[in-house]
């Protein structure tokens, strides 16, 4: 009889580690005292003011992390970013690590935490999970009260002649609720306000989310909250929070939440954490602050974008590089061979089964990830990350395949090793920034017309055969042009499952079209978004949510987080 090896969670893993003072960390950094605010022992605030003092110093070079369509089955892109931190600074170099801060919606829905796992995550993890500094509950702040101060004008006299018909704002809390998705404000007579239709976003597709991952100072985030879209008038004219005059007290409730948070990896590798938008529903990239931060304060900084290079990628090289001024040095894919496998059709219960056809059949999920980077000009390199339960013909299938086409491949085991389980990794990157080749481009210009750049998206990065438009997004776009809006990026709003609109069209469809149903105006972030597909901006829970492992021991500690 074998005996089935149990290993650790991340969870336990997490509690294992001593962690170094967040003062240590801050100093190991090059950080002055009056430079960084500590949130208890581990987490800490990151003033603004470093920017300013490091201004003349050289930029660190990015390292852009992004992977295959996301499955059931895991790909472990954050853990690969946080493993490659680490390896480089085993390798002597001074690497930093920048991510998105998890949202309580999937971390209670499906994803149980989103920091990482292994000996290559974010610490503290039970922490950063759940409330870590507030930054979540200020942005979801911010846009209630902008919500609660579009209502009060209107019940005030409405001087801005707002017609309650075309509010677009809507309300926010960070939690997957299916129930708020539409909702009825205003009931109970005169002096409850004017009764009207309205809804609820999860916290990380709300605008306000975008507008502060995007902003360069808090100047600038003034300025993009003052262009925010919130309404239109009887003359169908956009009505803007500038408009309202309420843009000063929206950056007040930001100000504090706008520092950067610095904390560990499970190697003591510096991490900043800050900003967290969706990359399905929203531009998937953490703040341009903390990057830009991250860049003054190391030589390398590793970096991710939600989902596969069909989503995160691609917002992160068309809108965040735009807006930053960033060129990421190169840019890794990750891979598993689980994943790949449910890419060629094998269910969730057989991937322990070997099935080497499967994962051939998968791999053109892989290779259209590649040509997308290939498209953008940039150098690569494919992080194959094993789990314990990958058989070696599979492992020894996936990198013959990357041979085989001359992809620069590494096999990687962060999660069980930590960065010494990235150092291939860690070696080839370095190799491709210094020797590859870098004619990094955008797959579109902004001068082009708004459906062009959605129908280049579609047919480089998706691999579409057409677009077609809804006749409500056509004269959306007609419209949009009027206000000047149509030379501003595109945000699109896709199933993350799928290249295509479809969640069920798994590995590399072919012959299908993408469905534009409705357009959306960002202003203060700067893009317009196209809804695809039956993407929406607030989530429901499944049928168990991964909250029902969680809870609390007798003396206080997390249990359950994953």
């Amino acid at each position: 009889m074998t005996t089935k090896t149990k290993w650790k969670t991340d969870l336990e893993i997490a509690k294992e580690i001593k962690l170094k003072r967040i003062q240590e960390i801050a100093q190991e950094l090059g950080l002055l005292e009056e430079e960084f605010e500590p949130y208890g022992h581990y987490k800490a605030k990151i003033s603004l003011d470093v920017m300013k003092r490091l201004a003349s110093k050289p930029d660190g070079k990015v390292i852009l992390v992004t992977a295959i369509n996301p499955t059931p089955a895991g790909e472990g892109k954050s853990t690969v970013t946080v493993g490659l931190g680490q390896a480089l600074n085993k390798l002597g170099k001074k690497a930093i690590v920048a991510m998105r801060e998890p949202s309580l919606g999937p971390t209670m829905g499906v994803k149980g935490g989103a920091t990482g796992g292994g000996y290559s995550q974010v610490l503290p993890m039970d922490e950063i999970n759940l409330h870590f500094t507030g930054d979540l509950h200020a942005i979801t702040t911010a846009t209630n009260a902008l919500a609660a101060f579009i209502d009060n004008h209107i019940h005030q006299g409405n001087e801005l002649r707002i017609d309650v018909r075309r509010i677009v704002w809507k309300r926010a809390v960070d939690l997957n609720d299916r129930a708020l998705r539409r909702v009825i404000v205003g009931l109970g007579g005169p002096t409850q306000g004017v009764p009207r239709e309205d809804g609820f976003d999860i916290t990380v597709a709300s605008e306000i989310m975008a507008v502060f991952c995007l902003a360069k100072d808090l100047t600038d985030l003034k300025e993009r909250l003052s262009r925010m879209v919130v309404a239109y008038n009887v003359d169908k004219q956009p009505v803007t929070v500038g408009d309202l005059g309420v843009e000063g007290a929206l950056t007040l409730l930001l100000k504090d939440a706008f520092k950067p948070n610095l904390v560990q990896t499970a190697e003591h590798t510096p991490a900043l954490v800050h900003g967290g938008p969706f990359a399905n529903i929203a531009h998937g990239c953490n703040s341009i602050i903390a990057t830009k931060m991250a860049q003054k304060l190391g030589e390398y900084v590793v970096t991710e974008a939600g989902f596969g290079a069909d989503l995160g990628a691609e917002k992160f090289l068309h809108i965040k590089a735009r807006c930053a001024g960033i060129e990421p040095a190169a840019v890794v894919i990750v891979a598993t061979v689980r994943a790949l496998k449910m890419h060629g059709g094998v269910s969730k219960q057989e991937l322990s089964v070997e099935n080497v056809d499967a994962l051939r059949r998968g791999l053109s999920n892989l290779q259209k990830h590649i040509e997308t980077i290939q498209a953008f000009g940039l150098p690569f390199v494919v992080a194959l990350n094993r789990f314990i339960t990958d058989a070696d013909q599979e492992i020894e299938t996936l990198l013959s395949f990357c041979r085989d086409h001359h992809y620069p491949v590494a096999l990687t085991e962060v999660w069980e090793k930590g960065g010494e389980g990235g150092m291939e990794l860690a070696e080839k990157v370095l190799d491709m920034i210094e020797h590859g080749t870098n004619q990094f481009a955008p797959l579109y210009d902004l001068h082009d017309p708004l459906p062009d750049k959605i129908r280049k998206i579609a047919h480089a990065v998706y691999g579409a055969q057409a677009v077609e438009f809804s006749t409500k997004a056509q004269k959306q776009m007609a419209q949009f042009a009027e206000y000047g809006w149509d030379r501003l990026p595109v945000c699109m709003a896709k199933t993350q499952y799928s290249l295509s609109d479809d969640p069920q069209k798994l590995g590399r469809p072919t012959g299908f079209a993408i469905t534009v149903r409705e357009l959306k105006p960002s202003i203060g972030a700067g893009f317009i978004v196209a809804l695809t597909g039956d993407v929406m901006t607030m989530p429901g829970l499944p049928k168990e949510p991964a909250a029902l492992q969680m809870d609390i021991d007798e003396r206080g500690q997390a249990i359950g987080l994953f």
